[in-house]
């Protein structure tokens, strides 16, 4: 056990992290100083955090600045911890309208709009969902590795909707990450999307086990067969809820299907349904030979598939574990708007 443990303004059980932390090293401990330390601080910081603020000299062992992470430490050393005030995130806070299911001091439920990238990258330096979070959540922000941003654990393509969840705490993105990492095995994690897809899928059900990688456009994914150090196992559970102007032998215009993930690779429905021959209705990169289905239908409905812009794909489920009380959280987001007129113009085929 730590002799001594103190902190500024706030106790080891606070959510917010310390300003300043003094410890002193139990007669049976020692060993390196960030491993010391991340036993010794628990959740508050991750151990990546801590060798951050190693190298930056703001932990101090017998008054003396520590430089390095590996540092050895004995009992009795005294260790000194100052933690700055998270720094503002480089992405700007923009007021762009969000839709939120749920929040508290550790993380944020929101139904994510179609058109909304999730993170600042090259073409979208603005206008993504982490500068909406940063002006929406402001100072509630405790630091995501010690910068004043959200954190991402999951994400969903610009043009699918649904429930996403962000973390707002250093604790609670570890937390939540892990929780994804684990996809469900030993958790309550549940992940579940509908799509609208070309055709009908066989059987009422079924698994698509198959290892996803980069195309030859390296913005894309494709189904690969080789154990390149690209390619992950990749497993698609799908449910068919809806079949569209059904036919005798058994073949539809287009379905209603539930899909669940096992686990979560990029662009990993779209890619596995267009792999078993149904892309999803609208996604014109990877289901643009199906684009001449929509000549065929007849008017309205040939005019509503012609004009929906995207990938008609989902997020309407998603159950997590709360990192901090530990309760199941549950929560669901409708088809929206233009997913439900999409869905209302094939079943009137």
């Amino acid at each position: 056990m730590k002799n001594a443990t103190s902190f500024n303004e706030a106790g080891p059980d606070s959510q917010a992290q310390p300003d300043s932390v003094a410890l002193v090293v139990g007669e049976d401990e020692g060993g390196r100083l960030d491993a010391w330390l991340a036993g010794a601080l628990g959740p508050e910081l991750s151990r990546s955090r801590i060798k951050a603020l190693i190298e930056a000299g703001t932990v101090a062992v017998n008054g003396t600045a520590a430089r390095q992470a590996k540092q050895k430490i004995q009992p009795g050393d005294e260790i000194h911890l100052v933690v700055p005030e998270p720094e503002d995130a480089e992405p700007a806070g923009e007021d762009i309208p969000l839709d939120i299911l749920y929040e508290d001091d550790s993380l944020v439920v929101l139904n994510k709009q179609a058109g909304l990238v999730v993170h600042p990258g090259a073409g979208n330096w603005t206008g993504t969902l982490v500068n909406a979070l940063i002006h929406h959540c402001g100072d509630s922000l405790s630091g995501i590795g010690g910068v004043r941003r959200p954190g991402i654990v999951h994400r969903l393509d610009r043009d699918t909707t649904g429930v996403m969840v962000v973390a707002k705490t250093d604790q609670a993105h570890r937390h939540l990450a892990d929780q994804f990492a684990d996809h469900g095995l030993t958790g309550p994690l549940e992940r579940a999307y509908q799509a609208i897809v070309w055709g009908k899928p066989q059987g009422l059900k079924g698994t698509i086990d198959a290892k996803l990688g980069r195309s030859r456009d390296r913005t894309r994914r494709a189904v690969r067969d080789d154990d390149g150090p690209d390619v992950r196992h990749a497993v698609t559970l799908y449910l068919v809820r809806e079949r569209y102007a059904e036919k005798p032998d058994g073949s539809a215009a287009a379905s209603l299907v539930e899909c669940r993930l096992e686990t979560g690779r990029t662009h990993q429905i779209r890619v596995h349904m267009a792999h078993i021959g149904h892309p999803l209705v609208g996604d014109n990169e990877y289901g643009a030979a199906f684009r001449t289905k929509v000549n065929r239908l007849p008017e309205p409905a040939r005019d509503t598939v012609a004009g929906f812009s995207r990938q008609a794909l989902h997020a309407f489920l998603l159950v997590i574990e709360h990192p901090l009380s530990g309760e199941t959280l549950r929560f669901e987001a409708p088809l929206p708007a233009d997913m439900q007129h999409l869905r209302e113009a094939f079943a009137a085929l």
